[in-house]
């Protein structure tokens, strides 16, 4: 006798949902909590390091600025993005102030991050004397990555999830982290009921952004205008933010409109306008251009301005520096080396020849 096939709403009963709730908690250093949420976003800034540095070596760009950068802009995003969600999830905070200080600070509002975060970058490359709009090309893929990341975070707090769901990576809620109306466990039973993970589909997207924007700077870099690169990260955030409003509960709202959808649709709008504002015929913006090819090198010059110097330039320089130890006689002569030579010495002590 056959086997009875088991039937699909069957395997999906056993297949279906994330069980786990997890603890919030990593682990501990003596009296203090290192939460999860705090490690995602650690882990995100670092890997967003990692990208943004060889993505401005790549460029042409100084990737020794990212090191001071990427704090002062980090750490204004975080406030901005603290305060866009205390806004948005006001209830929470209302009868306790002090949650907005305190550890462990369990909720970060992406567009607050990205406005500040934005605010911030423009006066750094200002004081620095630096492209704005090229060093945005540069950080837009590191966004992406920070955000597939960070964005992990919201599972250990059971946060960011939308209405219940049957597939088969539905999300369980514990009652303590529920929102209305799944509050109400009659309907909603904790032990079979279980909801779309939103974070995890903004993680997802997030990856897929930073590939694309990735490959897109490879094939068509040299024909991009600085900037476009960071106007469709805008782009491609808001609509995916668009998306998944759509699906939240108990969102901060204007005349009855999440928040969220109303910013989305203004940064769509000024993405698109500011691109083709750029792109008009007259707009006096260059493209980026060819990278620079790797048989050059760039060193700071005294006057702190960026030199590219050619390979066959430097043996030049050598060979002028040799002669100069001839004509010198037994004397030994000090030739100071390229910053950018090759075998990465600083000053070589060369006696003349016969010596």
């Amino acid at each position: 006798m056959p086997a009875p096939v088991l039937p699909v709403a069957a395997l999906v009963s056993v297949l279906a949902a994330i069980t786990v709730t997890p603890d919030p908690v990593a682990f501990q250093l003596g009296p203090i909590p290192v939460y999860w949420y705090g490690v995602c976003y650690a882990v995100g800034l670092a890997l967003a390091y990692l990208v943004i540095t060889r993505e401005a070596r790549r460029r042409g760009l100084d990737a020794r600025l990212v090191d001071n950068g990427i704090i002062i802009v980090a750490v204004v995003a975080l406030i901005g993005g603290r305060l866009y969600h205390v806004i948005d999830q006001w209830q929470l905070y209302q009868d306790d102030l002090l949650k907005i200080v305190m550890p462990p600070y369990t909720g970060l509002g992406v567009y607050g991050g990205i406005l500040t975060g934005t605010i911030a970058a423009v006066v750094v490359t200002k004081l620095w004397k630096q492209s704005f709009w090229k060093w945005t090309d540069v950080i837009a893929p590191g966004l992406f990555v920070m955000q597939a990341v960070g964005r992990l975070g919201n599972f250990f707090n059971q946060e960011l999830y939308g209405p219940p769901t049957t597939l088969p990576w539905g999300l369980a809620i514990d009652e303590a982290h529920r929102v209305p109306p799944y509050t109400d466990l009659a309907a909603y039973p904790v032990d079979t009921t279980f909801f779309q993970p939103l974070f995890l589909y903004e993680s997802l997207s997030g990856i897929i952004g930073a590939i694309t924007l990735l490959w897109i700077a490879r094939r068509w870099g040299a024909r991009l205008r600085p900037g476009d690169l960071f106007l469709l990260f805008l782009v491609w955030y808001a609509v995916v933010r668009l998306l998944l409003e759509t699906l939240r509960t108990g969102n901060w709202t204007l005349f009855g409109i999440p928040t969220a959808m109303v910013v989305s649709i203004i940064v769509i709008a000024f993405a698109i306008v500011v691109y083709a504002i750029r792109h008009r015929p007259g707009s006096g913006v260059e493209r980026w251009g060819d990278p620079p090819t790797p048989d050059e090198d760039t060193y700071e010059a005294d006057d702190e301005e960026t030199v590219e110097v050619d390979d066959d330039e430097e043996e030049e320089a050598d060979d002028a520096a040799v002669g100069h130890a001839v004509d010198g006689g037994d004397e030994t002569v000090e030739v100071d080396d390229e910053p950018g030579d090759r075998d990465g010495e600083g000053d070589a002590a060369r006696p003349a020849p016969g010596t």
